[in-house]
């Protein structure tokens, strides 16, 4: 019964955003679109049960944040943080309702393998950058269950680097409330969304925590030294070598990426 409820206030959630998509985002700024998408992403977390937790360094503004991928619930978690133009895969833009939702909240569409379209793309992230927004990626191309972070695709970090704009690595871990790695969340192998959603609401609780790496300068850089340094840091927060001791790890990636960022 309290799970039939919640889905009920899930849908009804939904139908707010629609509306307030289509019948307020028209006629209101880019910021006021972003504290609404905030305001909206704050409350499906709480309908679905799961805590925000962040910590780390600063954001900065304008940058290129980059993060590992688990579910599709990091999409509302980073906006919780900051409201963020995300970087998706252009056929999202034909899902129903989803590809109108998405591009109607700065939803930028990447059709891979085009370099022509790539160009358009770097371009479009760099004027959402040169507007001092955040752009968010998912460098890895995929998801995974959380225990883990795949190769980093590089050339997602171009626009930022043609745009001299700092990239920012952003290590998304989802825990139970004693600290203990779940894979509740995760949206990966051939789990469907509804898969992922009835094991979220299946569970009491969860954390999301997002920690906040320092920001890497991009002049006169590489990007893949600097999808390297960001895999490095990303990856001791997600799988340090001792799980039961997460924080001198995290500390030390993120002396890693000061001292990185200092010789850039």
């Amino acid at each position: 019964m309290q799970q039939g409820w919640r889905y009920t206030r899930l849908v009804l959630h939904l139908l707010r955003g629609i509306l307030t998509t289509a019948l307020v985002f028209p006629w209101v700024s880019l910021d006021r679109r972003g504290r609404l998408r905030q305001h909206w992403s704050k409350g499906l977390l709480a309908l679905l049960g799961i805590v925000p937790r962040f910590s780390g360094a600063e954001l900065a503004c304008p940058a290129l944040l980059i993060a590992n991928h688990v579910s599709w619930v990091d999409i509302f978690a980073i906006n919780t943080l900051s409201p963020s133009a995300f970087v998706s895969k252009a056929d999202v833009r034909q899902w129903p309702v989803i590809g109108w939702l998405a591009a109607m909240n700065e939803t930028v569409f990447l059709q891979r393998g085009s370099r022509g379209h790539a160009r358009i793309i770097n371009a479009e992230i760099a004027t959402h950058m040169a507007a001092g927004r955040h752009v968010a990626v998912f460098p890895e191309g995929t998801t995974t269950d959380g225990s883990h972070v795949q190769h980093f695709h590089a050339a997602l970090l171009q626009p930022a680097i043609a745009a001299g704009q700092p990239v920012q690595a952003l290590a998304v871990c989802y825990r139970t409330p004693n600290g203990e790695f779940t894979r509740a969340a995760a949206y990966d192998g051939d789990l469907s969304v509804l898969d992922s959603l009835k094991a979220i609401i299946a569970t009491p609780r969860i954390e999301v925590h997002l920690t906040v790496l320092p920001a890497i300068a991009t002049t006169d850089a590489n990007r893949r030294d600097i999808a390297a340094q960001a895999h490095a840091a990303i990856s001791a927060v997600v799988n340090p070598p001792d799980a039961a001791d997460i924080a001198p790890v995290r500390e030390a990636a993120l002396d890693y990426l000061v001292d990185s960022a200092a010789l850039t």
